[in-house]
């Protein structure tokens, strides 16, 4: 049984861009389960975009960080020693443990996975959160129909390339934008959407007009700033705003958009979401997503670094408008 865990700890709020400094790491000794809890050792663990808002002082939809205690985020983890009949030593399970290396917890808090379905870093991907909020944002918010035309900015990342794939499974005109030519060339040619465009590559609402010369019924945003100024020009009447994330903004703020008005004219309704308060539409996701995923309609997107010394700057990566990143961003932890 692990003694010692490893663990990430916030040790100062940052000012701007994230740093390797404002990051540290401590050991810490790992106690005995108690009467129906459960020694979990992580096999990997999520990195994901609003943890940026949870290094803030200010408190948001979650509450931030705290100086010197372990941060958290999405695991998939095998379970070492058991107190639990249900969760017997070798089941894998999902928790929101992250960020270190081994915890333990209640069994009743954790949820099984099957990994023989899929690995286990599908289910913080493309079975998990991620692809789950692709699913929301798309169907329950913007209520996308079949045959519509929808545009989803920051396409590549793990929430993007799920929403794209939705998307085209349900009939759909995808056009997506991303900050890399291998990006773009990744959505164009492995994911097949329809149209594609380098936002530092030319004005998006140039692209957006080629790409969509009737307009849009709906947008997936994650990135808030002038893609969202140009999405709101080209919506059409009744046009749906899924309002996923802010990623231009969440190192240093931007500026609203500037034809807002827009909405009024064209009675359009710009929602924001939480995925957290749709958990309940997991069961209905999941039997969609896996058929899908195991007749290869769906595929998977990841980029994998190994080892938890690397999290940090593979957060402060993924954060950054060059990342090289396609897909979920996962960090692979020695089993």
């Amino acid at each position: 049984m692990p003694t010692q865990s490893r663990e990430i700890r916030l040790a100062r709020h940052p000012e701007g861009e994230p740093a390797l400094d404002d990051f540290s790491f401590a050991s810490v000794e790992v106690p005995n389960p108690g009467p129906g809890e459960v020694l979990v050792w992580n096999v990997c663990m999520s990195v994901d975009p609003y943890m940026r808002g949870r290094m803030n002082e200010s408190i948001s939809y979650v509450p931030p960080f705290q100086i010197d205690k372990p941060m958290e985020g999405g695991a998939v983890g095998r379970v070492v020693v058991s107190n639990e009949e249900k969760l017997p030593a070798g089941t894998f399970v999902q928790s929101f443990c992250g960020w270190r290396e081994a915890f333990v917890a209640p069994a009743s808090s954790l949820q099984t996975v099957d990994t023989t379905l899929a690995s286990p870093s599908t289910y913080l991907g493309l079975l998990g959160v991620t692809g789950l909020t692709a699913w929301v944002g798309l169907f329950s918010i913007a209520r996308l129909k079949d045959g519509e035309t929808v545009f989803i900015s920051g396409g590549a990342g793990g929430v993007g390339t799920a929403a794209c794939q939705l998307a085209r499974m349900h009939r759909c005109r995808v056009v997506a934008s991303a900050g890399t030519e291998a990006k773009v060339a990744f959505l164009r040619d492995e994911l097949h959407v329809d149209y594609v465009f380098n936002y530092r590559d030319g004005e998006t609402l140039e692209h957006l007009k080629k790409g969509a010369p009737d307009g849009i019924q709906v947008y997936f945003d994650n990135t808030g700033g002038p893609q969202l100024e140009a999405a709101l020009s080209v919506l059409t009447n009744y046009g749906r705003v899924a309002l996923c994330g802010g990623i231009s903004g969440y190192n240093h703020p931007v500026a609203g958009p500037r034809n807002l008005s827009a909405a009024i004219g064209k009675r359009l309704r710009l929602e924001g979401f939480i995925v957290s308060d749709h958990m309940q539409e997991r069961s209905a996701f999941l039997a969609e997503a896996i058929p899908a995923l195991q007749s290869g309609k769906l595929k998977n997107c990841e980029t994998v670094v190994e080892g938890l010394d690397v999290a940090p700057a593979a957060l402060i990566e993924l954060l950054h408008s060059g990342a090289g990143n396609i897909g979920k961003m996962i960090v692979e932890l020695s089993d």
